[in-house]
């Protein structure tokens, strides 16, 4: 197999200050023109890249808490993590650990692009981000709300009301608001223009990308920066999870635990990180000469309407979805490479082969399909923008990174899921899919740009 070209060492020559452009919208392509990338394989999108092509796993026993109440006692986290290098430490102070991500993500986005010098981006810039975020750190919430017992150790909310000025961290309700990070990376690059926060599980990072691509389409900006993010592995977030039934409990397989499409699937492995794509009008980028790893061409998105959080059996939601990028792309039912969801429940795995057979027809047996969680862990809020840039590293690139350990496909999984070794394929175009906790679905159509 040829090596990769050069991800993020490639020179991006004359940086100019984006927002000048006032077409109106029609004909506007867009371009994926940076990744910023921050997993538990590495910090950037090259890291990240090279150890998915070099098998590293990033899954192993969870080390951030004691895990041994939960079923779940692996995970992909980030050790190392250092958020200064990212955000002031006053902004850290109502920051909680998925925004830190999301923050980090957003300065590697933008420097990969060759916009970390550019002071303020002024009105013609965009923001799109998706998360799962539900709280603040609760740490010295419960440290404080601990003091509120009586004699006989009972909760006290007579105490609590009394002493709650003092003993509830005053930033704590700023921490916890979802779009916190939305606020600290707008006001740190001066991103004045259309911002938006979707809420939700995979399909939301997914969403944010397409929604940021319409807008740059109809020229409500020339730059934006979209995309997820997640601390899935933390104690709250992860706990919930937990519950759900949603992940394997054979805690010693270890790496090997997450199996998407095998026989042995039994649930997915969490992991933290986030995914950021800075995307831009194809004519904005070749006039400040902007790399460009590919051309996002189309999004679709829909829903199984069943109960959470088993799938629909033929996961009619994201073939609807697949359908609807194809078609908004001005494709047929065909594609090169898919970045799947691969989320490895039973029922998961399956309705997402089907709903790819329904939506590409005959066409879904010729395309290369695989999931790049086994080695990243599920990112949750963040894994569905994680695929659109796997995706387009693998147009970039030509290479197609494998689905690890699958070693015999389940019942029903009978398509091409790359096992073993990535492969040479040099695709001319891919697919990028999300599914979410509540039947929500998402998809990408990506085109490799020459």
């Amino acid at each position: 197999m040829s090596g990769p070209p050069p991800v993020v060492a490639a020179t991006v020559q004359g940086r100019g200050t984006p927002g000048l452009t006032t077409a109106s919208g029609t004909g506007r392509r867009v371009a994926v023109t940076g990744l910023g990338l921050l997993t538990a394989l590495g910090e950037g999108a090259g890291a990240t890249w090279a150890g998915l092509l070099g098998g590293r796993g990033g899954i192993g026993p969870l080390r951030g808490y004691d895990p041994s109440p939960l079923r779940t006692r692996v995970g992909a986290e980030i050790h190392g993590f250092d958020a200064t290098r990212f955000a002031s430490r006053r902004a850290l102070r109502t920051l909680n650990r998925g925004d830190r991500l999301a923050v980090a993500g957003a300065a590697l986005a933008l420097a990969d692009a060759g916009l970390d010098g550019e002071g303020e981006l002024g009105s013609r810039t965009g923001l799109f981000l998706g998360g799962n975020k539900e709280m603040p750190r609760m740490d010295g919430l419960i440290a404080g709300v601990a003091t509120a017992r009586d004699r006989g150790g009972a909760v006290d909310l007579a105490a609590l009301g009394r002493t709650a000025a003092s003993v509830i961290p005053p930033l704590f309700f700023v921490e916890g608001l979802q779009p916190a990070a939305s606020f600290h990376i707008s006001h740190r690059y001066g991103i004045r223009g259309a911002n938006v926060f979707l809420a939700g599980t995979a399909d939301s990072g997914t969403s944010a990308i397409g929604h940021a691509m319409r807008a740059v389409r109809r020229g409500e900006a020339d730059l934006v920066l979209a995309g997820g993010y997640d601390d899935a592995t933390s104690w709250w977030p992860a706990s919930k999870m937990d519950g759900l039934g949603v992940l394997t409990t054979r805690n010693d397989l270890g790496a090997e635990a997450f199996r998407p499409f095998d026989k042995d699937h039994t649930g997915s492995v969490l992991g933290e990180g986030a995914a950021l794509l800075v995307l831009e009008e194809l004519g904005h980028a070749r006039r400040r000469g902007a790399r460009v790893y590919a051309e996002l061409t189309g999004f679709g998105a829909g829903n199984d309407c069943v109960r959470p959080p088993a799938p629909h059996p033929r996961g009619r939601g994201l073939s609807h979805a697949i359908g609807r990028a194809l078609r908004d792309a001005g494709r047929g039912p065909g594609t090169d490479y898919v970045a799947a969801h691969g989320c490895a429940t039973p029922r998961g795995d399956v309705s997402e082969a089907r709903a790819l057979r329904d939506a590409l027809g005959h066409r879904a047996d010729a395309a290369a399909i695989s999931s790049v969680k086994p080695q990243t862990g599920h990112l949750v809020g963040g894994a569905g923008a994680l695929n659109a840039a796997v995706a387009a590293l693998a147009l970039y690139t030509g290479v197609i990174p494998a689905t690890p350990h699958l070693e015999t496909p389940a019942p029903g999984c009978d398509l091409d899921w790359v096992p073993g070794a990535p492969r040479d394929a040099r695709p001319a175009t891919a697919l990028a899919l999300a599914r979410g906790l509540e039947g929500q679905a998402a998809a990408l159509a990506l085109a490799r740009f020459p």
